[in-house]
């Protein structure tokens, strides 16, 4: 984990002046299914009204587990969240590029300025060619 220089240390009003819309976090099932606890999680840019942008994982899932997002991933109210684990709590009000995690050792939260959240998959076909782009456009 690399930490900030002190020029780049934001204030903690910085950090947590985001404007907050959404009430729902992506949360993995092993959370739910497994009744594990929660140890990594980040914000990204919310994808809807509804998303906090919080996503929330034990640290168990699998690449094929997280490839399967609709299958594998629960939207779940960040209240009820925070309720069932209130250290997260004052974390959650952070602003997206926020990354957490909780070493199984720990029962504390260190902050993560290494990770490089996902960003979400776009399909975009893109050409320079007028012919094909005319053709592609025809039924609109």
């Amino acid at each position: 984990m690399k930490s900030p220089t002190p020029d780049q240390n934001p204030t903690p009003e910085q950090e947590t002046a985001q404007t907050k819309n959404g009430y729902l976090a992506l949360v993995s099932r092993l959370l739910l299914d497994e009744k594990l606890p929660i140890r990594f999680m980040y914000k990204t840019v919310p994808e809807h009204l509804n998303d906090t942008g919080w996503r929330m994982f034990t640290g168990y899932e699998t690449e094929e587990f997280l490839a399967d997002e609709i299958v594998n991933m629960a939207p779940i109210p960040l209240e009820r969240i925070c309720e069932i684990d209130p250290s997260l709590t004052e974390l959650v009000e952070y602003n997206a590029g926020t990354v957490w995690e909780r070493p199984p050792e720990s029962d504390g939260w260190e902050r993560v300025y290494d990770f490089r959240i996902p960003a979400p998959k776009v399909d975009v076909e893109i050409t320079n060619d007028v012919d094909r782009f005319a053709q592609s456009h025809e039924d609109l």
